[in-house]
């Protein structure tokens, strides 16, 4: 009898673990380390919620290129766990450089930077309603490396402001 409510003891008190004891109560914690080593990592907050790109082929693309005499610059991760969610950072015609902040504003205007986020195939652009910032801590063309910091507001079609903040990528670009 005693080794029955034993047992009855221990599964109650192992049925009220919480699997999730071991994540981070802040999602800021739950986001990649800033790194500058190439890492190929991405994330943010959406609206308050981590952020991060699925572990599936092309989840995360980076790219500095010169065509026809301007720089185009992007950083894209996507994830389709619930509805496909794209958050990019770009410039059209914009030279990057390390330890310089861009102001993000209005979407393919030369000399530009800009945020972009997609929801289920809804673009929406920054603006200069609605802006943010994008860092560069890190550019390294002998290693393809590029990282930096990122946040701006998204205003949807449906007139809803989304807040993505506490940004950070570290990826290796192709030219």
């Amino acid at each position: 009898m005693k080794n029955i409510l034993l047992l009855c003891m221990l599964a109650v008190t192992l049925s009220c673990c919480n699997k999730n004891d071991d994540q981070p109560a802040n999602p800021i914690d739950q986001l990649p380390p800033a790194t500058q080593t190439g890492a190929n990592t991405f994330g943010c907050l959406l609206d308050g919620e981590v952020f991060l790109p699925d572990n599936l082929p092309n989840s995360t693309n980076c790219f500095y290129q010169l065509v026809n005499g301007g720089y185009y610059f992007t950083v894209r991760a996507t994830n389709y766990q619930s509805d496909l969610k794209v958050i990019s950072i770009k410039t059209a015609q914009l030279q990057i450089a390390e330890g310089l902040t861009y102001n993000l504003y209005e979407e393919y205007i030369s000399g530009n930077a800009f945020g972009n986020y997609t929801f289920n195939s809804n673009e929406n652009y920054t603006s200069h309603t609605n802006t943010g910032e994008l860092t560069i801590t890190k550019l390294d063309f002998d290693n393809n490396i590029v990282s930096g910091t990122f946040f701006f507001d998204i205003e949807d079609q449906n007139g809803v402001v989304h807040e993505i903040r506490e940004g950070r990528f570290d990826m290796q670009f192709t030219q």
